[in-house]
Order: C-alpha cells, then sequence, then structure tokens
C-alpha cells in the first residue's frame, strides 16, 4: 500500500531511500550481531565437547521426565531436548536449532502414527515456541549496538516473562492434551 501510495503522489524517492536506508540498517545488525552469535556458537560447541551440556543435560532430565511422562529415562530424545532447552534458556538460538532437529528426529522414529505428532513432539514444539530464555544474548547485542546505556537491564524482565510464559505454555499443553483426549473417548 505504501508503494502504490507513493506512486500515486509522485514520492517514490522516499520509498527508494527507504529501501536503501533498511538494507544498510539490516547489514549493520547482521555486522553486528555476527561476531556474537559465532562467538557463543563457539563456545557452544566447546561446551558440547567438553561434556558441559551432556552434564546439564543430565541434571535437567528428572524435570524432563516429568513434561515428557511418555519417554524412558534414558531415551536419547531426551539428552537432545535437554540440550536445546539449556542452549535457549542461554538465549543462543540459533545454535540450539541442530539439536532441536535431531530430538524431533529421535521421537518422529519411535512415532506409531507418522503423519500425526505425539504427546512429546507436541510439549517440545509448545517449549520451543514459548521463548524459553535466561538470558537474550541477541537482544543484549542489539541493544548494545544502539548505544543502550545498560544493555543487561533486560535480564530480570526477561527470566520473569520466560517462567511466565513456559508455565502459561505447558500447563496449556497439557489442558487441551486433557481435552483432545475426553474428546477422542466420547
Amino acid at each position: 500500500m505504501g508503494i502504490g501510495y507513493s506512486f500515486l503522489t509522485g514520492r517514490v524517492e522516499i520509498i527508494n531511500n527507504e529501501i536503501m536506508d533498511s538494507g544498510k540498517n539490516s547489514l549493520d545488525l547482521f555486522f553486528s550481531m555476527f561476531p556474537f552469535m559465532v562467538l557463543w556458537s563457539g563456545i557452544m560447541n566447546v561446551a558440547k565437547k567438553a561434556g558441559i551440556l551432556d552434564f546439564l543435560a543430565k541434571r535437567m532430565r528428572p524435570l524432563f521426565r516429568i513434561i515428557f511422562p511418555e519417554l524412558e529415562e534414558n531415551d536419547e530424545a531426551l539428552g537432545y531436548i535437554a540440550s536445546n532447552l539449556t542452549i535457549n534458556m542461554l538465549g543462543i538460538h540459533n545454535a540450539s536449532t541442530p539439536f532441536g532437529l535431531k530430538a524431533m528426529k529421535c521421537l518422529q522414529e519411535k512415532n506409531p502414527h507418522k503423519k500425526i505428532a505425539t504427546r512429546s513432539m507436541i510439549t517440545f514444539l509448545v517449549l520451543n515456541t514459548s521463548g524459553v530464555t535466561l538470558i537474550a544474548t541477541d537482544i543484549l547485542a542489539v541493544r548494545r549496538m544502539y548505544g543502550s546505556a545498560n544493555p543487561t537491564d533486560l535480564v530480570f524482565i526477561t527470566i520473569l516473562a520466560t517462567i511466565v510464559n513456559t508455565m502459561f505454555a505447558l500447563f496449556m499443553d497439557c489442558f487441551l492434551w486433557k481435552v483432545s483426549k475426553k474428546y477422542e473417548s466420547s
């Protein structure tokens, strides 16, 4: 609509300037965040090879056993889920994607109905989309890039929002699962 309006009013140069500015701003954002993401991805890779992620994943397994009751205690998918969510909690979402994909692949291999998502698959998706983040490194990088006096002042709010959002997402997941089971049985 904006482009059409610019043609009708003869102000196409505004659109051209905005396209150029947004391209430059996007490139600036990319170049300011790229080193930060590379650094954290590298740290996560070292943490994985050093066994730190496996250690954290093992510590989180009891909680995930409650959230994913249909999975066995030593299920390979639980390890990938724990690694994915641990990395997400640190705000390095791009680095968590491979673990999320491996977790879904493991869950799909055990799925008896290949065209229907299992309860664990849905719960894992709900957790990922709820935005489990304790330290939003990407937001900190953007705030730093734009000259924020205190880029970390959102950490407490981020933690609070994560807790509320994740609890609500898990509650709705459980509630809707029970409703769907009740609906199927009747």
